[in-house]
C-alpha cells in the first residue's frame, strides 16, 4: 500500500531522513511541516475533507470533487489550489486533481513543554 505519513519535525530530522533515503535507506514517502502551527493552515477540515475524497481515487475533476465532498465548486476550487501549492496534491496536464497515495498516515506528538 502506497501510503503517505504526514508529520512535524524540524529541518535536521527532515534533512537526515533526505540523506538516509540517499544512501538507499527506504525511509517512505513523508509530507513533513516545520510547526504544527503551519500544518493547521495548510491542511483545514475542509481541506483534510478533500483528501479524504481522494485517497485511492486516481485523478479527478474539481467539479467531481465538489459534488464527493458536497461542497461548492469555487470554495473546492480554491481549497484544491491551497493544496497544489502546498505540494499535498498534484494538479495534471489536464486539470484533473491526483493524490498519488491509497492511505494517510498523521503523526503528531504532543509533550508538555520542558
Amino acid at each position: 500500500m502506497n501510503t503517505l505519513t504526514i508529520d512535524v519535525a524540524p529541518i535536521e530530522e527532515t534533512n537526515a531522513r533526505f540523506l538516509r533515503a540517499m544512501e538507499g535507506e527506504p525511509v517512505g514517502q513523508f509530507l513533513t511541516f516545520p510547526t504544527e502551527e503551519l500544518l493547521f493552515t495548510v491542511l483545514t477540515a475542509r481541506r483534510w475533507a478533500l483528501l479524504r475524497a481522494l485517497v485511492g481515487a486516481g485523478p479527478v475533476g474539481v467539479r467531481e470533487l465538489a459534488r464527493r465532498v458536497g461542497r461548492d465548486v469555487k470554495g473546492v476550487h480554491s481549497d484544491a489550489q491551497a493544496l497544489v501549492k502546498a505540494g499535498v496534491i498534484d494538479k495534471l496536464p489536464d486539470g484533473k486533481l491526483h493524490f498519488p497515495y491509497h492511505a494517510v498516515h498523521l503523526e503528531l506528538d504532543l509533550k508538555a513543554a520542558a
